[in-house]
Parts: C-alpha cells; sequence; structure tokens
C-alpha cells in the first residue's frame, strides 16, 4: 500500500471553541454524527504512528556520501543535515546518520502552541501535522513538521472525479473541515464526509483505478482503498461487506461492497492526494462535482 498508513485518522480535536460556539451549532447535529465522532479517539489510539517514532538509523559505509544516502532514502540532503547537524557531503565511514520517514524537520514546541498556530507559523495544515504527529489531542513538546506538500490550490480541475460513490443519493450527515463535537466543548477537524445510511446500499468506485487495500483496518472497520491516475486516492469505510481484492482493476461505478444494515450506519468517504509526506486528506467537495446535483 505504500505511504497509505502514513495517515489513517479521520478527525482530531482542538479546545479553541468557546462553548457557547459550539452550543449554537449542536442543535443541527444528528445523533448519527454524535456516532461517528465517538469513534475517533479510538483509531488516534492505535492507527496513527508518530513520524518521530519512525526514525531509522543509518551506518555510512566506504563510498557514500551525503547526496547518496539522501536518494537511497529518498530524502532531500536538507533533511538529512537538519536531523544530523554538520554534515558535509563527504561523509566517514561509520558515521552513524538518523533518518526520518519523510522529509522535513523536528521543531521544539512553546507551551500554549496549538496544531493551528503550528500550521499558520510552518506553512502547512493542521489536520496533517496532527496525523503525522500520532494523532493526539495535546500537542507534544516535540513535532515532525512534514515537507514538500502538493497545495490543494494547485489542482486543476482535470482532476475531478466524475462518480458518486453510492448507487443511490445520500445525505451528508458530516462534512469535511472543522466541525464542533456534538458533545464536548472542541472543534474536530474531519478529514471526510460522512454520508448517513438509512438502508444497504451498494458502494461504488467513483473513478477508474486499482484496489490498494481491501479488508479490515483497526481504527476504520471495513475499508477500500482506491489508488486513481494523477496522483489521488479515495477511501471508503465503514462497510459491511466487500467484493474487491487488493490489486484488482476497477471502473468508474464498480461496486466495491455494501454499507448498511438493520439500523441507520453511515460510509465515510475520503478523497486523498500523494504527496512527499504520504496521502494528504483533500476536500471531497472540490472533486466531486455529483456531491452539489445530489
Amino acid at each position: 500500500m505504500g505511504n497509505f498508513s502514513n495517515h489513517p485518522y479521520w478527525l482530531f480535536h482542538i479546545r479553541q471553541m468557546g462553548r457557547w460556539s459550539a452550543q449554537l451549532c449542536i442543535t443541527a447535529i444528528s445523533p448519527l454524527i454524535a456516532t461517528v465522532l465517538s469513534s475517533a479517539p479510538v483509531a488516534a489510539n492505535t492507527s496513527c504512528p508518530a513520524a518521530l517514532t519512525q526514525m531509522q538509523n543509518h551506518r555510512v559505509v566506504a563510498g557514500e556520501t551525503l547526496t547518496s544516502v539522501a536518494t537511497a532514502y529518498r530524502l532531500s540532503p536538507i533533511t538529512l543535515n537538519r536531523f544530523n547537524p554538520g554534515l558535509s557531503e563527504q561523509l566517514s565511514p561509520g558515521t552513524e546518520l538518523l533518518i526520518p520517514p519523510f522529509n522535513g524537520m523536528a521543531v521544539a514546541v512553546a507551551t500554549g502552541e496549538s496544531w493551528q498556530s503550528l500550521a499558520e507559523r510552518y506553512g502547512t495544515r493542521a489536520d496533517l501535522l496532527f496525523e503525522i504527529n500520532g494523532c493526539v489531542t495535546d500537542v507534544p513538546n516535540r513535532i515532525f513538521v512534514p515537507g514538500g506538500l502538493t497545495p490543494v490550490t494547485s489542482r486543476a480541475s482535470t482532476d475531478q472525479l466524475a462518480g458518486y460513490p453510492l448507487a443511490s443519493s445520500a445525505d451528508i450527515a458530516l462534512s469535511y473541515g472543522w466541525q464542533p463535537h456534538p458533545t464536548r466543548d472542541e472543534l474536530v477537524f474531519n478529514s471526510g464526509i460522512a454520508f448517513a445510511i438509512t438502508t444497504p446500499t451498494d458502494v461504488l468506485s467513483v473513478e477508474g483505478g486499482t484496489v490498494a487495500f481491501a479488508g479490515s483496518r483497526e481504527g476504520y472497520g471495513q475499508m477500500v482503498v482506491i489508488n486513481h491516475e494523477r496522483g489521488l486516492q479515495t477511501r471508503y469505510i465503514n462497510l459491511s461487506d466487500i467484493s474487491v481484492t487488493v490489486g484488482q482493476t476497477v471502473t468508474a461505478s464498480t461496486k466495491m461492497g455494501r454499507v448498511g444494515g438493520e439500523t441507520p450506519t453511515f460510509l465515510y468517504f475520503e478523497v486523498r492526494s500523494n504527496s512527499a509526506s504520504g496521502w494528504v486528506a483533500e476536500d471531497p467537495g472540490r472533486y466531486l462535482p455529483s456531491l452539489d446535483l445530489r
């Protein structure tokens, strides 16, 4: 699955919203949303490895240079220098190097900082910082700041996905972006959209591609992941059964499984783009014109 496991988490919490503002919005949120949100802490604790816990060690051998080691790990020489200060291009055999999983840097965090304030400072996204640092609500005193992101604004209109992920229309119970938690005084960031499912429904691929994952994953339930052209990926989460296999080629509207049963539930749907830091969550509304027509 490549970098699929780098960003497996849906939501995160920011205690920056006053209680009065949160209460103003809670009345519009259905019990189904509370069900979606209540599952988030489980995923955070089990499926979201922090980048700084994935460091590797590399012992330099004769003939290796800073550039050759960086290239071998698909990193930039600047990143290696950040984690191994004082390096020159010529490396001495036997030198031990710290190798991070992605391009970026480790930074110290001051007391009182939030994921949002750090994202603004380093010109990145709060949800990405949260996911790549272990999906913890409280910001650690040292975090990894990734580099090499693909800005959402750089995506062309030709990147749109023409399909719809369900065989029949469904209401959107939870939208992409910042949302007030229905029971706690905090914001949550939702990295996809949740469709309200009242009756069993077929789940369809929104575009042709290759099945990168099909099965059960802790914190997600049953899920299908499709890699598309142009560096895009779609994820279909909380399925009741799956009818595709890893490596299978699918076309638009291929049935991948079903969602729903005797009680109301949801299909969680994500669009992600490939970047140097892994699969980064995007707003599905930017890619699926069909959402505006349902």
